[in-house]
């Protein structure tokens, strides 16, 4: 009677198959790594420009000022956007104090930061490129780290001056030209988007 061959892999076979899936996981991933940190940055700039808007939208909606608070400041995780309400005083007494409206927690690893070769022309002209949240400025003169949205639609300070700004979201130990902007005229609260692309040898902001 002839024998029946043994069907199957062998140990060596086996190893050498397990070992080229892992080899092709890995460059697969180191692949997509730079897309999936991309997404992060993306994440947060939506978030940012999200809140920012329908903050605006319910403040001219529900008659009331609204505000949007960042923090922390750059270096700290994780980054978050505060919205705000401000109950209008009863009669002529001082205004109430102001109410949670909720919370928004951006990736961990991107931050309102600001990082070295941005270019001094920000967008929209407000401000430098070297301040991660650059509204108006107290009487003190330190950055204001909030902006209030009026019923009128418009942006303004602590001190009820219209405040344009910017605030800028980056990954402060990746790729520079990931990173993201976003404009806020407090003239009439008009909110806009940017991103850094290079031309001309150098980094310049263009309006997404």
């Amino acid at each position: 009677m002839a024998s029946r061959k043994n069907v199957g892999f062998s140990l060596l076979e086996l190893v050498i198959t397990i070992s080229i899936g892992l080899i092709l996981c890995g460059i697969t991933f180191m692949a997509l790594q730079p897309i999936l940190l991309q997404s992060h940055v993306n994440t947060a700039y939506e978030t940012t420009l999200m809140v920012l808007r329908n903050t605006r939208n319910l403040a001219i909606t529900q008659g009331h000022q609204y505000q949007v608070n960042f923090a922390p400041l750059a270096g700290a995780v994780p980054a978050t956007l505060t919205v705000t309400y401000q109950p209008p005083a009863v009669g002529n007494g001082a205004a109430p104090p102001l109410e949670l409206v909720q919370t928004y927690t951006l990736p961990k690893d991107v931050n309102f930061a600001v990082q070295t070769g941005f270019p001094g022309a920000a967008p929209d002209s407000f401000g430098t490129g070297l301040l991660p949240i650059d509204f108006g400025q107290t009487l003190a003169g330190e950055p204001f780290f909030f902006v209030v949205f009026m019923p009128d639609g418009s942006a303004q300070d602590g001190n009820n001056n219209l405040n344009s700004g910017i605030v800028y979201l980056t990954r402060p130990a990746g790729n520079m030209y990931t990173s993201k902007a976003i404009t806020v005229w407090g003239a009439t609260g008009r909110i806009r988007g940017w991103y850094l692309d290079q031309k001309g040898g150098g980094p310049v902001w263009i309006q997404q």
